[in-house]
């Protein structure tokens, strides 16, 4: 199996590669969609969240301590979702926090989504009806695009347009799958 730790800034296209890496055959593991699943305080989901991993994943005010889970399940192989992708699988983590959360050293690839400023500002106005002030501030609370660049095994330019995105995550894919298949033959070594 192929860790792979996908992460961007806002409004740099992530979730666009994260799409098309899904539709050539990627687990696709999503972070924020996991995140956002029903774990508010006094529902099912925390309920069985506890129940799974400790009361030590609960905060003092009784929600959920998200990195304390993180570093439980990254702790636990068999909790993780990534068991049922099976041995063979290109997984995609899709976290938008990696580098900010110094987590790249867990992927065996990390691979970083990255725009122009200007472009990201102006996604976020367009799609998200953020003022170029507000997009600015969001931008200014992530790491930076240096930070994020530093990390990066792989960089894919989501300044251009989508056929070049396409283009550029067909490479990734055909790059994705030959470490996938070199990661198997060490792995099968004795």
């Amino acid at each position: 199996m192929l860790r792979v730790g996908l992460t961007g800034g806002i409004g740099s296209g992530k979730s666009e590669v994260s799409k098309r890496l899904a539709a050539q055959g990627a687990v696709v593991i999503d972070a924020d969609a996991v995140a956002r699943e029903v774990v508010e305080p006094g529902t099912d989901g925390l309920a069985e969240v506890v129940e799974a991993f400790g009361r030590e994943v609960l905060r003092p005010d009784g929600g959920l301590d998200r990195p304390k889970l993180g570093d439980v399940v990254f702790a636990d192989p068999e909790a993780d979702l990534e068991q049922a992708a099976g041995p063979g699988a290109i997984v995609v983590h899709d976290v938008p926090l990696i580098a900010e959360n110094g987590r790249a050293g867990v992927y065996d690839v990390v691979v970083v989504v990255d725009s122009l400023p200007r472009t990201q500002i102006e996604r976020l106005a367009r799609h998200r009806g953020m003022t170029r002030e507000q997009a600015k501030s969001r931008m200014a609370a992530q790491a930076s695009r240096e930070q994020r660049l530093a990390i990066a095994d792989i960089v894919v330019d989501n300044s251009g347009s989508l056929a070049e995105l396409d283009r550029q995550v067909g490479d990734l894919w055909a790059e994705l799958r030959r470490r996938a298949v070199a990661a198997s033959r060490e792995d099968a070594r004795p």
